[in-house]
C-alpha cells in the first residue's frame, strides 16, 4: 500500500486544479469534424484552441464558435459593423474588394452585414461548410477562441 504525506496529496490537488484552471480559461485541444476547412485543415487534426484570444479578433483568424449544439472551427470573414458581399467569387467589405489566399470552391453570391460585436464566418472549403452563409453572422459571446496550431498528426505541425 502506497503511503502519501499531506504535502504530497497537496502537490498533486494544486497540480490537477492547474490543469484545469488551464484547459478551462487559457488553451484545451480540439479536433477537426469534417471538411469544411479543407486544404487548411484536415477531419481528424488535433489543435490548439487558445481561449484568451477570443477578444482580440482579426479578419482571417480561424476561431472555433458555439452555434446551436455544435462547436465549429471557421475562419473571420467580415468585423463587426462591416459589410460582407461576394460578387463573383471575389470578397468584398464595405465596397472594396480584399484579396485572400483562403477558400476553395466557387462562392455563391451573396450580402450580409455585421451589426456591432458579431462576426461573420465561413469555412475555406466553400462548396461544404455550414457557415455564417447559412446561419447568419453571430456574436462575439458565441466565439470561444482562436485556433491556429496544428498538434496532431505528429509529424504535420504547422501554424495556420
Amino acid at each position: 500500500m502506497i503511503h502519501l504525506s499531506k504535502k504530497e496529496i497537496l502537490s498533486y490537488i494544486l497540480i490537477i486544479l492547474v490543469i484545469v484552471l488551464i484547459r478551462t480559461f487559457i488553451v484545451t485541444p480540439i479536433r477537426v469534424n469534417g471538411d469544411s476547412m479543407n486544404d487548411t485543415l484536415k477531419d481528424g487534426d488535433y489543435m490548439i484552441l487558445k481561449k484568451y484570444t477570443k477578444d482580440d479578433l482579426n479578419r482571417f483568424d480561424i476561431v472555433v464558435a458555439d452555434v446551436g449544439n455544435e462547436k465549429l472551427i471557421k475562419r473571420v470573414i467580415g468585423l463587426p459593423d462591416e459589410k460582407i458581399e461576394y460578387k463573383s467569387n471575389k470578397l468584398y467589405i464595405n465596397d472594396k474588394q480584399v484579396k485572400t489566399n483562403y477558400g476553395k470552391g466557387n462562392t455563391e453570391d451573396f450580402r450580409d452585414y455585421c451589426s456591432n460585436d458579431e462576426y461573420f464566418i465561413m469555412g475555406d472549403n466553400r462548396g461544404n461548410s455550414l457557415d455564417s452563409r447559412s446561419f447568419g453572422c453571430i456574436s462575439k459571446s458565441k466565439i470561444i477562441g482562436t485556433t491556429d496550431f496544428v498538434l496532431f498528426p505528429f509529424g504535420k505541425w504547422k501554424v495556420n
